[in-house]
């Protein structure tokens, strides 16, 4: 081919296809390359989706699913945002929050925050595991929710549900927390709890 490609990029692509149409047999077009150099090229093809979709915080790298679409964050607080779509055209809101080692209270205090963001919380679960000496709490609750700003307005949400994740880390926690319809975060309760999981895991 006149080249060694190693890795994907649209160049080498473009080359590699018109090497293959100069070819006397295009329909087998291994011959040109050797099978090991298209590993790389075809697994960083496939993830490189994932990668760009990537979130980092602390010191800890997040997926969230290809659905979410990313934002920009609205607030300076705010790590990354995202919407999380659903099958009734709802969106729920999915927020990532860093404050550094000593920053936002305990565990327990943000959890006791978030439930009273609900004037009458339904179906409270809070829940914490150990992944690899990393303690997750997840915490969910449905009902009417209170949307504003901590010492603003606020704005009633009748039918609202939401899942939050803090994530115990070395440089202080990480908060991941999804509100919005209820079909919305129940529809994505599980890919977000398989992204926060994922994170410690790695």
């Amino acid at each position: 081919m006149g080249k060694n490609i190693e890795y994907f990029t649209p160049t080498t692509l473009y080359d590699f296809q018109k090497e293959i149409s100069k070819s006397s047999n295009p329909v087998t077009p291994f011959n040109l390359v050797n099978k090991i150099n298209l590993i790389p090229i075809l697994f960083s093809f496939c993830l490189s989706p994932l990668l760009l979709h990537a979130v980092e915080v602390a010191g800890f790298t997040f997926t969230p699913p290809t659905e979410w679409k990313s934002s920009p964050p609205t607030s300076n607080m705010r790590k990354a945002q995202f919407e999380a779509p659903c099958s009734t055209n709802e969106k729920a809101e999915v927020t990532f929050f860093h404050f550094g080692s000593t920053g936002a209270g305990g565990i327990q205090a943000n959890v006791d925050r978030w439930m009273k963001q609900f004037e009458d919380p339904q179906g409270k679960v809070v829940e914490t595991e150990k992944i690899a000496d990393v303690s997750v709490t997840f915490a969910q609750a449905h009902g009417t929710f209170l949307s504003g700003r901590p010492f603003g307005a606020k704005t009633p949400k009748p039918g609202y549900a939401m899942i939050a994740a803090i994530i115990d880390g070395s440089a202080g926690s990480i908060f991941v927390k999804m509100t919005g319809p209820k079909t919305a975060v129940d529809e994505n309760t599980e890919a977000l709890k398989k992204m926060v999981l994922g994170s410690v895991k790695k």
